[in-house]
């Protein structure tokens, strides 16, 4: 099945506790349905000191949520739209915004 959101989307959460949040996908894990996205559910972790980071402590990152929980954002009007597929006359398949009907990726 082709991946409807990517590496390097823009997106917005529409459900959850970081609801309304937008931000760029740094990262998609297919087998979980998940992604990573910039800014949202970020989480403190106590972490031990190692070799490859001697001061250990509390970090933050930002942890994976499911991919139901957020939409693309319409290239043309800033609004959260579903995704659809499309084949170009050169035979290329492109993703869709559905709302407007912008191509996402060129």
């Amino acid at each position: 099945m082709a991946a409807k959101i990517k590496k390097g989307d823009y997106v917005v959460v529409i459900a959850g506790a970081d609801k309304g949040k937008k931000g760029n996908v740094l990262r998609v894990i297919p087998k979980e349905d998940r992604v990573v996205v910039e800014g949202v559910r970020v989480v403190k972790r106590h972490v031990r000191a190692s070799q490859t980071d001697p001061e250990g402590g509390i970090k933050q990152f930002e942890a994976p949520i499911h991919i139901s929980n957020v939409a693309h954002i319409d290239p043309r009007d800033d609004v959260p739209t579903r995704v659809g597929f499309k084949t170009l006359k050169d035979g290329k398949k492109v993703r869709v915004a559905r709302k407007s009907g912008e191509v996402i990726d060129v």
